[in-house]
């Protein structure tokens, strides 16, 4: 009764005349029984009887068989339909049959997981209770929150349900695996809860850890049943396969039962979050429960406090809930909420899935969620058991939310969007690929190495000394033993703390990116319901300080954007225009921030900021602007600039209607002149570093896309452009300048036929498109062979380098990109020809001992330096006396290689020799490998095994050769030195690798490129 009077009063309050544009009740929807239990191994009758159920659903049933019958399975049915059931019941069957087999429950959200254990166990100790079980059934949750005692005793003895999450998976199951091993010989089965939330940037991550967990499982030969549940959304098939790569029965027609529920659109003209309070206020005071969803974390907090302060006999029984709450903060709230201590809880979208927070009477969104599966989701929340619900829709001043107020049955009859992954994002690709090879070895035959995407990954993290190739060329080891802890599932990027200043008390997390914007110095945080100034941010160690501070206004960034093409994809004619989508470079720097009083929103005026740019690839479309367009506008004193970024703005406003995103999932950059297209365009791209398919699907109905981005913008009732149309919550420029009468004409002229406008031809690109002229190409000037009467041939390096030259390689690996630190006269085998290069090496007379350390290296003194010579193919020795001949001996050469020369040699001769030795052309071997390696590796492990030879000797016989006068023996061994270099540098010019044993004791293949 109080629902039912509150939406009366609602409707009839004066306050509200015209802001309700629709108002529907959805009737109760009756269930569809299944006319039998499935065919399970044990008599599970009195288990479900137990829990007062005495028919399954028709869906449950459909699902249960599936899963019996060892068949991966999709239960996309609506929310509280009796999922969970549907799978809990097979996996007791299974652990009935054999005690030893185990099940691995995943949520998305470590709170889902904890809010499942104690449903789940209670279902275990009632079936052991019910049934002559040989064993104790048990579950535990694996997560953070653990100890690390308790930790281990999970991983000793496997519970036969394990609940966690993507990152303990991710983490410390996968990582260490070996500690896990009966557990992935027993898995039967893999429950992907939520799994609609695995789009995006976490679903492509998924996707490779659903890849790798496949790939644990058939090292320990196990081969489970996945069994996915989703909300509804239009590809769920699509998506499970796109996950796992596996192909799975669908069971998406749902026989549960729904209770009524009235659905009210409201405009919100006096600003969405006021609506919202006088809801809420209106809503505690007859007792109702609910549950409010806003679009960020600051307007979270923002409601919770002024709700409160308005309600203040209720304050108690108001609060926020978010992600960067901690932990033990969102256990106190849940536990609140669900035992009914808590009025209205207002939330991020952390509260859309299925955390039982009991039962709810009313469902506000503060916005439209941008999806229509997050608002039926959340919708879901309130009216469980069959009760009457209500779900209220308040509009923001932005695109797609005025959309559904002007065209309310567009909201209702919309069909779910289509989930979107992108597994083959470069960034995410790489980032996986090195886990799974410190997981276990990547082998050549493995299927999912087949792909283009994932070859070229697998050379770039082969030159960047990531993964290292075995001699034979099929398998790839990892460099290090755990990678995982640099790769965050829910980002590309990295995470950066925010700390309270000087105590350095944990306020909460912020994606690296959004630091930029969010956490600069000088902007307004809010956390709890408190304000906070941040003090410091340290990009360079990515770190945020804060303190406490009472504000009255709060911050918005301010950044200037530029794009290049980098690939054209697709091109196509399009009404009066060319799109085109591909791969963009964007090119972003925050210049500054705004400062707006929160109770008008009044600026307080722009303070400068000097931060490094961030860059990054995406995908991208463009939409090209005919020059006669642009002609037209101009003529009509209409403000072309103005009207394409206005034309950009509604355009990122209006593609979740396309796609299943939010405007925060994309960038836009308009230009009125590009040099790549030759026109101006507007650019919308995917604002996560590598793409995630985003702007395809809206490239692949671009007719479709510009024509509704012209009627969201012309239907708008507004004179100048609003948030409702052309003015973006996010701009960069604070939507200056912005023309909506322009962007209408321009969007009339590319779409209205019969238009006197030629379309712009294609475009065409280089693969690289230099910012400036390039210069000149460097020359390599040929040097004449001079004759040499002391000129005599090296037999051994002839006969070595016959036997060590590699002809077998399984895939021979790209030339990679020039070295800017190399010289340029490398970069083709006729200009190595002609290179005049010298190896040096040098000998010392005293130790790093003797001269007080290794900084004194100056002191050390030169008792032989050799220095072989390539034109002459000879070998020149020195001693410190004649150290000026070998100057100009060095000065002749294109280039001086040595191993370690840099930081020793030369230091050593300097201290002999009044000459700038590192002005000489030079390529230290050590250095190039201590670039890809990150450590060094000695010249003799080096020989071993990639020459099969050694040095003669080592430095401290030389020095005590040195004393005893047998300077011959120096200088044999000081040759010997410099043709293993020689030789190790030849090596790796001609095969691009060496060959060294790595930490895991396996000889594999170390790129170089000189």
């Amino acid at each position: 009764m109080n629902l039912s009077e509150y939406i009366s009063s609602l409707k009839a309050y004066t306050g509200f005349k015209g802001e309700i544009v629709s108002h529907r009740t959805l009737k109760p929807i009756k269930p569809k029984f299944a006319g039998n239990l499935p065919d399970f191994d044990h008599d599970l009758t009195p288990l479900i009887k137990e829990f007062g159920i005495f028919n399954l659903f028709s869906h449950q049933k459909t699902a249960m068989d599936h899963i019996l019958a060892g068949r991966h399975t999709i239960i996309a049915t609506s929310t509280a339909s009796g999922k969970t059931l549907s799978y809990n019941l097979p996996v007791i069957d299974r652990l009935l049959s054999d005690s030893s087999s185990k099940a691995l429950y995943l949520f998305p959200l470590k709170a889902l997981a904890r809010d499942q254990l104690d449903t789940i166990q209670d279902l275990l100790d009632r079936t052991a209770a019910l049934t002559s079980a040989s064993a104790p059934m048990t579950a535990s949750a694996y997560d953070g929150d653990v100890s690390a005692h308790h930790r281990t005793r999970i991983r000793q003895n496997p519970p036969g349900i394990l609940l966690t999450n993507p990152e303990m998976l991710h983490l410390a199951m996968l990582a260490h695996h070996h500690l896990w091993e009966g557990y992935f010989k027993n898995l039967t089965h893999v429950i992907i809860d939520e799994v609609h939330t695995y789009r995006g940037v976490m679903g492509s991550n998924m996707a490779w850890v659903f890849r790798r967990l496949r790939r644990i499982c058939q090292f320990y030969g196990s081969d489970p049943v996945f069994i996915f549940c989703s909300a509804t959304i239009a590809n769920p098939k699509n998506l499970c396969c796109r996950l796992t790569g596996l192909d799975a029965a669908l069971v998406d027609e749902s026989g549960a039962p729904s209770g009524q529920k009235d659905v009210l659109l409201m405009r919100g003209s006096e600003g969405a979050a006021q609506t919202a309070i006088t809801l809420i206020h209106a809503a505690v005071h007859r007792k109702l429960r609910i549950i409010v969803y806003t679009q960020s974390r600051k307007i979270t907090e923002l409601i919770a406090m002024w709700a409160s302060q308005r309600t203040k006999q209720f304050r108690d029984r108001i609060t926020a809930y978010r992600a960067g709450f901690l932990p033990e903060e969102r256990r106190s709230i849940e536990k609140k909420l669900s035992c009914g201590e808590l009025y209205c809880v207002v939330s991020t979208s952390a509260l859309e899935l299925g955390i039982d927070i009991g039962s709810l009477d009313l469902c506000i969104l503060v916005g439209y969620p941008g999806t229509i599966m997050s608002t039926w989701q959340r919708a879901g929340r309130v009216g469980r058991d069959g009760k009457p619900s209500a779900l209220v829709l308040i509009a923001h001043e932005d695109a797609l939310d005025q959309y559904f107020m002007n065209h309310p049955d567009i909201f209702f009859t919309m069909p779910a969007e289509t989930a979107l992954i992108n597994p083959d994002n470069p960034m995410i690709c790489t980032a996986h690929l090195e886990c799974a090879a410190a997981e276990l070895a990547l082998r050549q035959d493995e299927a999912f190495l087949n792909s283009p995407v994932v070859k070229k990954a697998l050379k770039k993290l082969e030159h960047a000394g990531r993964l290292q190739l075995n001699v034979s060329g099929d398998i790839w080891h990892a460099a290090r033993t755990s990678p995982h802890r640099e790769v965050s599932l829910r980002s590309t990027g990295t995470s950066v703390p925010i700390f309270m200043e000087k105590t350095r008390r944990h306020l909460g997390d912020i994606d690296r990116y959004r630091a930029f914007f969010d956490t600069h110095e000088g902007a307004v945080y809010l956390h709890h319901g408190r304000t906070y100034e941040i003090t410091r941010f340290d990009y360079d160690k990515n770190v945020v300080e804060a303190i406490p501070k009472k504000l009255s206004y709060y911050t918005r960034a301010r950044s200037s954007k530029t794009t290049r093409i980098i690939t054209i994809q697709h091109q196509k004619k399009i009404l009066n225009t060319q799109v085109g989508y591909g791969l963009l470079r964007i090119t972003e720097q925050v210049t500054g921030y705004d400062r707006k009083l929160v109770s008008t929103g009044r600026s307080l005026g722009i303070v400068p900021l000097d931060l490094p740019s961030l860059e990054f690839e995406t995908q991208g479309m463009w939409i090209q602007i005919p020059d006669a367009v642009k002609d037209k506008i101009e003529s009509a004193m209409l403000h072309f600039m103005g009207g394409i970024h206005a034309m950009e703005h509604a355009a990122i406003g209006i593609i979740p209607l396309l796609v299943m995103t939010d405007r925060n999932d994309l960038g836009g950059i308009s230009t009125p002149f590009h040099s790549q297209v030759q026109s101006a365009a507007v650019f919308i791209y995917d604002a996560v570093p590598g793409g995630l398919g985003l702007c395809r699907q809206a490239f692949d109905q671009a007719g479709d896309f510009i024509c509704r981005i012209l009627d969201a913008v012309s239907s708008c009732p507004c004179d100048t452009g609003c948030p409702a149309c052309v003015h973006s919550p996010k701009c960069g420029s604070g939507n200056r300048p912005i023309d909506k009468t322009a962007c209408i004409e321009i969007l009339k002229q590319i779409t209205t036929p019969g238009k006197q406008i030629t379309a712009p031809k294609q475009i065409s690109i280089p693969d690289t498109l230099p910012e400036t002229p390039p210069a000149d190409p460097p020359r390599t000037v040929a040097r004449p062979r001079q004759a040499d009467p002391f000129r005599q041939a090296d037999p051994f390096r002839k006969d070595q380098l016959s036997r060590l030259n590699f002809t077998e390689q399984a895939d021979p690996a790209p030339d990679p990109a020039p070295d800017p630190d190399s010289s340029p006269a490398l970069s083709s085998s006729s200009e190595e020809t002609s290179l005049r290069y010298g190896v040096l090496d040098i000998e010392t007379r005293r130790s790093a001992a003797d001269v007080g350390g290794w900084n004194k290296a100056g002191k050390m003194g030169v008792s032989c330096a050799v220095l072989y010579d390539s034109n002459s193919e000879m070998f020149h020795n020195y001693a410190q006396e004649e150290i000026k001949q070998l100057c100009i001996h060095l000065q002749q050469m294109d280039l001086v290689i040595g191993f370690n020369i840099l930081k020793f040699d030369y230091k050593v001769l300097n201290g002999v020799c009044d000459f700038n030795f590192h002005a000489l052309p030079t390529l230290d071997l050590l250095v190039k490998i201590h670039e890809v390696l990150g450590y060094r590796l000695s010249l003799d492990h080096l020989a071993q095994h990639t020459l099969g030879t050694s040095k003669s000797a080592d430095g401290l016989i030389a020095l005590k050769w040195w004393k005893q006068g047998k300077i011959d023996k120096i200088i044999q061994y000081c040759t010997q030195e410099v043709r293993v270099t020689r030789d190790i540098y030849l090596f790796g010019r001609d095969n691009r690798f060496l060959i060294f044993k790595n930490k895991a004791g396996a000889r594999v293949r170390l790129p170089v490129s000189w």
